[in-house]
């Protein structure tokens, strides 16, 4: 099954792939390059396309804080305030706790420590049963395992990430993740690239798609006011 990405272009893109409805479903995936190339705009679209079409999502912020990511989302006309209220955004920030002012604990926004793996996959499970209420079928975003990698050993890292990965797929959920290309060692690259279904890069210039049913692709894509942005693409 397949769902709408809510990146413009990207469906249509995967459909000349054989993925007819768009974004495949109940995967993981994950979106990886250098900086500042769009990989965190992404995560906004897909997960505010998904609660648009009523499907929750559990987000998991580990570079910016709550505040930070509701102005940032603004600045492309993505308002979070109703989905909130609405329950449909289920928010765990591991990072505020250490870098600024936390926001006060809520039904559907908690705090969690980027350098305690273990609070974190706790708070994790506990979101994801709140979610799953909300329906079987939900998005769920890491942005981005480069801070966690800052903070903790790389293999506790990768333990904790293939636990994450599980419970979220048997749950039911889309996932996507996070990573800056070049943090980590290149064995440990290797494996984070290996426990996904779907391997995204950017570059800037280009996306580059790769899934496990052997598609590869590349596209062509703009970061505009209104988010990313995808032209002209070929299957390799």
């Amino acid at each position: 099954m397949s769902s709408e990405s809510g990146i413009p272009g990207l469906d249509d893109f995967l459909a000349s792939a054989g993925f007819t409805d768009g974004f495949p479903e109940n995967t993981t995936t994950l979106i990886y390059g250098p900086p500042k190339v769009g990989k965190s705009i992404f995560c906004y679209q897909f997960a505010y396309h998904g609660m648009s079409i009523n499907e929750p999502c559990l987000y998991v912020t580990a570079d910016e804080g709550m505040k930070q990511i509701q102005q940032n989302m603004i600045d492309f006309g993505w308002f979070l305030q109703s989905f909130m209220d609405e329950e449909l955004l289920y928010v765990i920030d591991s990072i505020s706790s250490l870098t600024g002012v936390p926001i006060e604990n809520t039904s559907t926004y908690t705090l969690s420590k980027i350098n305690d793996p273990t609070d974190l996959m706790v708070k994790i499970g506990l979101g994801t049963r709140f979610v799953f209420k909300k329906s079987n079928e939900f998005r769920s975003v890491f942005d981005s395992l480069t801070t966690l990698f800052a903070f903790n050993p790389e293999p506790m890292v990768i333990r904790f990430l293939k636990t994450y990965l599980r419970r979220l797929k048997e749950a039911g959920a889309t996932v996507i993740v996070t990573y800056t290309e070049g943090v980590t060692d290149e064995r440990t690259e290797k494996t984070l690239k290996s426990i996904v279904d779907n391997l995204i890069m950017f570059d800037g210039n280009y996306m580059t798609y790769k899934s496990n049913l052997g598609f590869i692709g590349t596209v062509e894509y703009e970061i505009t006011d209104q988010g990313l942005v995808l032209g002209k693409g070929e299957i390799l």
